[in-house]
């Protein structure tokens, strides 16, 4: 059990029968009477926000939340199947807890799953990945570095921002948090 005043972002725990995130706190001193907490929490399974005002003595039950290295395998209809790099053991995950990271990840990557137990909360991509571009719009002659941009579809089916001196048939650099073109590869 940890005090509401010992939350911080990113603190995970157990109330009202799900699992939540920290994803805001402040402490409010009132002139009169006891202090308050006013929190902003995620819930971890299915991802609504709750603005939350504890009374500073209150209590919440703190989880552990283990991350996995696991790795990608292939689409089961609207469903993933990973691979837990450690024990070998297959687990499914549904297209709610995948997300929009889902459109950066093919075959063999690699991601961290968060547990809490045995139950898969998130996963997490690595910070970069390296895609092949299967369509985009010819250059034209004079196009620079510092040129413009044109849309780019990768082989995930991601679309992204390209350069426009990058061409069809490309590997390129992709930052999975903002999805951004970041070089060629």
């Amino acid at each position: 059990m940890i005090s509401v005043t010992e939350l911080r972002n990113g603190t995970k725990v157990e109330m009202d029968g799900g699992l939540w995130e920290c994803l805001e706190y402040s402490h409010l001193k009132m002139g009169r009477g006891g202090a308050k907490v006013v929190t902003k929490f995620r819930n971890m399974e299915t991802g609504s926000i709750v603005d939350r005002t504890f009374n500073s003595g209150e209590k919440l039950q703190d989880i552990y939340v283990e991350g996995k290295k696991m790795q990608y395998l292939y689409p089961d209809g609207e469903d993933f199947v990973f691979m837990d790099l450690d024990t070998f053991d297959q687990i499914t995950l549904g297209k709610g807890l995948v997300s929009d990271a889902a459109k950066f990840m093919k075959e063999n990557t690699e991601v961290e799953v968060a547990m809490y137990g045995e139950k898969p909360l998130s996963i997490t991509l690595p910070n970069q990945v390296i895609l092949k571009i299967v369509q985009t719009d010819p250059g034209v002659r004079g196009d620079t570095v510092s040129g413009g941009t044109k849309p780019a579809t990768l082989e995930t089916g991601a679309v992204v921002q390209v350069p426009l001196f990058v061409e069809q048939d490309t590997n390129v650099k992709v930052d999975t948090r903002t999805g951004q073109y970041l070089s060629r590869a």
